[in-house]
């Protein structure tokens, strides 16, 4: 089988990867799963967290974003991350610029989250086209205290933060913006581009935690809304009926993704959040982002059938949500080569 560019299906994973593990340890309570974004390691009174995520489809803001999005994993934990580590590959060729470029990006958003950045690997790699930054987050919760992706249960509300496709936004208007001109005003262009000031969901995951009232939480990345919807069912069991009409869609995002002949639901979506919560306390919740000057809202629910993922579109029609094969992100920077 030959396989799509970006995160690998799941059931190539199920397959291959979660099936070769190493040794079972006792202070591992959770580990590899579809869906899941962090591991969970018990150290006495405390529960580590940790996670990894490379950053393959930008260019500009590689090392701020790297920060940024293991960040955002350790958060949905409702855990505020501590400590992080990156490997950074460059080209034959690179010189020493972009080697300050990517530290201050990465010393700049680990300042802003209060996070050490403790080591790491940089070298550079032959064959490589373009940078690579990958990145693992650590942070400690009280022993138990904390949530998955995995934990939503059938009836529950998921509420989802900001809008679609935020980080593939970002990217787009950055490193896309010559081609863009044809369809937005350098305005709307650079309004697209401060997107990235929207991407860490820490504050929105810390907010929301802390009422109580979270079952699950999971920031959709690569393979957009659509996909991270798939992977908190995937690792909860369960299905959801989602409502386009209330899944929010910022103006630039929509241009962007007419121009390249995307779909939103389906572009790379750091930035966001959905949360699990019991529906006798949505309005809980949705008050916790409202005071911590989140926007969010309610898009659906979850239910029992695994196989009953919905899409109730606009016209009322109801469709199954799609799956995405690989983020729409990749077609788009492809035709922005051609």
């Amino acid at each position: 089988m030959r396989l799509p560019r970006g995160k690998i299906p799941k059931e190539i994973l199920e397959e291959f990867v979660f099936k070769n593990l190493g040794v079972r340890r006792e202070e591992v309570i959770l580990g590899p799963s579809a869906g899941i974004d962090g591991a969970v390691i018990n150290t006495g009174d405390k529960s580590l967290i940790v996670s990894m995520d490379p950053i393959t489809g930008a260019l500009e803001k590689i090392g701020w974003l790297a920060v940024n999005v293991n960040a955002n994993d350790i958060a949905t934990f409702g855990v505020k991350p501590a400590f992080f580590l990156s490997c950074i590959m460059l080209p034959e060729r690179s010189d020493d610029r972009i080697i300050k470029t990517v530290s201050v990006q990465m010393g700049e958003a680990a300042k802003a989250l209060k996070i050490a950045i403790i080591g790491g690997h940089c070298e550079t790699t032959q064959d490589l086209p373009s940078p690579i930054v990958v990145g693992c987050a650590f942070g400690f919760a009280e022993k138990g205290r904390f949530v998955t992706a995995g934990g939503a249960k059938p009836g529950d509300s998921l509420i989802l933060t900001k809008t679609a496709g935020i980080e593939g936004t970002a990217i787009l208007a950055t490193d896309r913006k010559k081609q863009l001109k044809k369809a937005l005003s350098e305005e709307a262009l650079q309004e697209a581009a401060d997107f990235y000031d929207q991407i860490s969901v820490v504050k929105d995951a810390l907010a929301v935690f802390r009422t109580g009232a979270v079952h699950a939480m999971h920031d959709p990345t690569e393979g957009g809304i659509a996909g991270g919807m798939h992977e908190m069912a995937d690792a909860s069991r369960l299905g959801f009926e989602v409502y386009e009409e209330r899944i929010p869609i910022r103006f630039e995002t929509s241009k962007i993704c007419r121009f390249f002949r995307i779909d939103p639901l389906q572009l790379i979506a750091s930035g966001s959040l959905l949360v699990a919560v019991e529906s006798s306390q949505v309005e809980s919740a949705l008050g916790s982002l409202q005071e911590a000057e989140i926007p969010a809202q309610t898009v659906g629910k979850f239910n029992s059938n695994p196989s009953k993922r919905i899409l109730m579109r606009k016209n009322g029609k109801a469709e199954n949500m799609v799956r995405t094969k690989s983020d729409h992100l990749w077609k788009a920077l492809k035709k922005g080569d051609n």
